[in-house]
């Protein structure tokens, strides 16, 4: 079931299913995790994220060919960082472009297969990790290059963690739909142009892999987001290099998911 979070013409948060662009037909969420389509379609006045995330646990050069487009190593374990939960933006939300790092320009896109776990996981195994996955989405770890690798004091998360650099969505796929995460299609557009362009199969560390390791000794709460790695293509590895502008469009397309979309604009 490909699920939305949205707004209603009476301003309820609510979750739906069978999303035409319009409308949605309402569902009920259990306790044990599960949904039920109750059929009574709705207006959709705004899609939101599909989840409100707890944390947001990112994994870095988790493609092969994308550490070999930066010049690094691969990783012998994965490179952890976060992002502010401040930073989930949704589908067609802009991206903003902050004034901070605007001048000279660095902002880059990075398409990503987001995992939103369903419930508390601690010291899992690799075998059972799946068990733990609610469902997939699409997501975009926007990066301020300089702020990332010179002005965040040697870590990752500042330059990656400002208001709108997460968007994600628009829908969440649900697990059962999608039993083989590590053999799923994934894409980024710019203004059209196909900027990457891979395949999950490329993955450093599987999904069942991150969880497991990500797991142990730590509680993974329900609705962490995780967002898996980004594959090569990447603006700042180009000649000459591609950066955010305002004006832009972004498209993450994920198979099995959809397509997110995100206008880019200046603060």
């Amino acid at each position: 079931m490909k699920i939305i979070r949205f707004i209603t013409q009476q301003g309820k948060e609510v979750i739906g299913c069978d999303w035409d662009g319009k409308t949605a037909s309402l569902v009920e969420q259990s306790a044990d995790y599960g949904f039920s389509d109750t059929g009574e379609r709705v207006a959709v006045v705004k899609i939101l994220p599909p989840v409100e995330p707890s944390s947001i646990i990112c994994i870095g050069l988790n493609y092969r060919r994308h550490a070999e487009e930066t010049g690094q190593e691969i990783p012998k374990y994965p490179a952890i960082f976060m992002k502010y939960p401040g930073s989930l933006a949704g589908h067609k939300d802009p991206v903003v472009i902050p004034k901070c790092a605007s001048d000279p320009p660095e902002v880059d896109y990075e398409a990503e297969l987001g995992v939103i776990i369903k419930k508390a996981a601690k010291n899992v195994s690799e075998e059972d990790a799946l068990d733990y996955v609610l469902g997939y989405t699409c997501t975009n770890d926007v990066s301020a290059r300089r702020w990332q690798k010179h002005a965040g004091g040697f870590q990752w998360t500042r330059g990656k963690s400002y208001d709108t650099f997460c968007p994600c969505g628009p829908v969440m796929t649900t697990a059962d739909e999608i039993p083989e995460p590590q053999s799923l299609a994934i894409k980024l557009r710019l203004n059209g142009e196909v900027m990457q362009d891979s395949n999950t199969s490329d993955m450093v560390f599987s999904i069942a892999n991150m969880i497991s390791y990500l797991s142990q000794s730590s509680t993974l709460l329900p609705g962490t987001l995780i967002l898996t790695g980004t594959p090569e293509g990447v603006g700042f590895t180009r000649k000459p290099r591609v950066f955010l502008a305002p004006g832009d469009r972004m498209e993450v397309e994920i198979e099995g998911i959809g397509v997110l979309e995100n206008p880019v604009e200046q603060e």
